[in-house]
């Protein structure tokens, strides 16, 4: 993040703009529409206020003469558009006292930028590229648009119009907030969105107990909860709808070594966020003492997200944490996360059963060399079955030794697929036989082994057997 988007009180002092035609006229509309006090240096001596109603228009000064002699006592910032050569000049001049400046379509000479507004009375969303794509912008505006409820400003401006009432009620900031989170997500907030404003007071009015009602307990104490949040293979768009909502309302955030920070990324800014994963050669902080920390952050009052790689079932040690949240009483929820073996089926598209073909599928995990030891390979041995094996790259030569020695044939089609589902992601195709070397492909984990006719489906695969027929008449050619 090249910008900070930050919000300008315009009820501070003048906006001055220099420039002319569309380019300005856009800019005054825009800053009229905020309430802005304009002194505007028609740099062409135009000063045509067409389309602006009476109230902006009371806001605006009209300047003659060389904006670069303008007295900028009590002005906020300077908008230069369509202004020409002037616009650096003004930008140097500016800078110069400290006063933001943007000069439309010069980032050298700017300070700030414009985003992309979404405009909803109390509720502005701002959407910037650094400048880059204007356009993009523009379409993640309106995408917000399309999904941002019509009257949310109301709510804001409800919520506003109560806030100092609340505060003197509910003096701790906790409680405050899931006080305000129990308006908008229940019926109050809804009666606002519907437009029902007269109802919504009323019903805001009735809450005997604001404490109790913030914590729903009938003592008043919050109510601590654990949540555990599958976070994916890695991509942040695979997160799902609940996850998210999950991580914007943690309060603690107790997260694997796995888990991206672009997902760390998603949570709400002032959760705590304590790494509790392990890896090979870190053995981390240990099972119980995760459990604990847990146990405790639920008995404080805070609502704790355990996020995990992939989903917390699969080789999660998730039935472990939620026997210990029963145990001790503690409420909980689960939220299933994208596990890395079907994330990597759908990158590399390897249908991990297919009609005729692949019947069955299991996952295992070999995170050691006497995991897979500890394996009873004979169980594996059908053709139609898919294996997919988590944590496997280290037991390699031990889960291609304990198939082959099975029955299962050296030439069975094998992928391994690391950091699926990331901007780094990486692949091998071969064969069960060449299963070692494979790892030693894909330059570090972690990994998913799929083993299994299957993967000679996988696009992968075919890529790589069109680059081998390439070189193939190559080499015959030359």
């Amino acid at each position: 993040m090249q910008y900070l988007p930050v919000f300008l009180d315009l009820r501070r002092g003048a906006v001055v703009l220099v420039g002319s035609g569309d380019l300005a006229r856009a800019k005054l509309r825009l800053l009229a529409s905020a309430g802005a006090r304009v002194r505007w240096y028609a740099t062409d001596g135009n000063h045509d206020l067409a389309g602006l109603d009476a109230d902006d228009v009371s806001r605006i000064e009209l300047v003659s003469g060389d904006p670069l002699a303008a007295d900028l006592s009590g002005v906020i910032a300077v908008l230069c558009a369509g202004a020409g050569d002037v616009g650096p000049a003004m930008a140097a001049r500016a800078s110069a006292i400290g006063l933001p400046v943007n000069v439309m379509d010069d980032l050298e000479h700017s300070t700030f930028i414009f985003p992309a507004i979404v405009d909803r009375g109390d509720v502005v969303v701002a959407v910037g590229t650094g400048g880059a794509s204007p356009v993009v912008a523009r379409r993640v505006r309106e995408l917000i648009e399309t999904v941002l409820p019509a009257r949310i400003g109301d709510l804001a401006g409800f919520i506003g119009r109560w806030r100092k009432t609340v505060h003197s009620l509910i003096p701790e900031f906790a409680l405050r907030r899931r006080f305000w989170e129990r308006v908008v997500d229940g019926e109050i907030g809804a009666l606002v969105l519907a437009g029902r404003n007269a109802e919504a007071e009323a019903a805001l009015k009735t809450v005997g107990d604001p404490s109790a009602f913030a914590a729903g307990l009938t003592s008043g104490k919050l109510e601590g909860r654990v949540t555990l949040v599958g976070a994916g293979p890695g991509d942040p768009d695979l997160l799902t709808v609940k996850a998210l909502r999950a991580l914007q309302d943690a309060d603690v955030i107790f997260y694997d070594e796995l888990v991206s920070p672009e997902i760390l990324d998603r949570a709400r800014r002032d959760a705590a966020r304590v790494p509790v994963g392990r890896r090979v050669g870190n053995p981390g902080i240990g099972q119980d003492a995760i459990n604990k920390l847990l146990v405790e952050a639920a008995q404080a009052g805070k609502r704790a997200v355990r996020l995990k790689g992939g989903d917390s079932f699969i080789f999660g040690r998730g039935g472990e944490e939620i026997e210990a949240l029963r145990q001790a009483g503690v409420a909980y929820s689960i939220i299933p996360g994208i596990t890395a073996g079907l994330g990597a089926a759908a990158q590399f598209e390897v249908p991990l059963t297919f009609r005729h073909e692949a019947l069955r599928i299991t996952f295992l995990t070999a995170h050691k060399a006497r995991d897979a030891e500890a394996v009873d390979w004979s169980t594996l041995t059908d053709v139609k079955m898919t294996i997919v094996v988590y944590m496997g790259m280290t037991a390699a030569p031990s889960v291609r030794a304990g198939l082959i020695a099975a029955g299962r044939s050296p030439q069975t089609p094998v992928g391994v697929f690391a950091r699926v589902t990331r901007k780094d992601a990486s692949s091998a195709i071969g064969t069960l036989a060449e299963l070692p070397d494979l790892v030693e492909k894909v330059a570090g984990g972690p990994a998913i082994l799929i083993i299994g006719d299957v993967v000679a489906h996988a696009a992968a695969s075919r890529h790589q057997q069109l680059t081998q027929l390439a070189s193939y008449f190559q080499d015959a050619a030359e």
